[in-house]
């Protein structure tokens, strides 16, 4: 297991065990982060949340994606009965690899789903270095 995994897999965990309860409504998408030869994509299952509402960074080779999905209280036509669907605000934090080139990251939403492409740094061939 990578520390990214590890980080990943705990951090639900311990919001879990060490909260008082006050993000209860809270959620956090689902992500699925995928190497290419040429880039790393993270897709994260967003639906209902409006790109005006998402907000994506990079800070110290730390990539992060916050947003919220706004709550339906109420509709014209009558209120909710059951809500099983979560909203609030959420937040996922990735560790990206030296190889990544962070200068060059896009991000583009279609049908729920946000697409984060990080574009890998072009590898410096390997050259003969002379002595003097």
């Amino acid at each position: 297991m990578t520390i990214t995994q590890y980080q990943n897999w705990l951090r639900p965990h311990h919001r879990h065990f060490f909260s008082d309860n006050q993000d209860a409504h809270a959620w956090t998408p689902r992500v699925d982060v995928r190497e290419e030869d040429a880039r790393y994509v993270i897709f994260a299952d967003i639906p209902g949340v409006d790109s005006k509402d998402i907000e994506i960074s990079m800070d110290k080779g730390v990539l992060t994606i916050k947003g919220e999905r706004k709550s339906e209280s109420a509709s014209e036509n009558g209120k909710l009965t059951r809500v099983e669907r979560r909203y609030g605000a959420f937040e996922r934090s990735f560790v990206l690899p030296d190889s990544a080139d962070a200068d060059a990251i896009t991000a583009s939403g279609k049908n729920g789903v946000l697409e984060v492409a990080i574009p890998k740094k072009a590898q410096a061939a390997p050259r003969k270095i002379a002595v003097n």
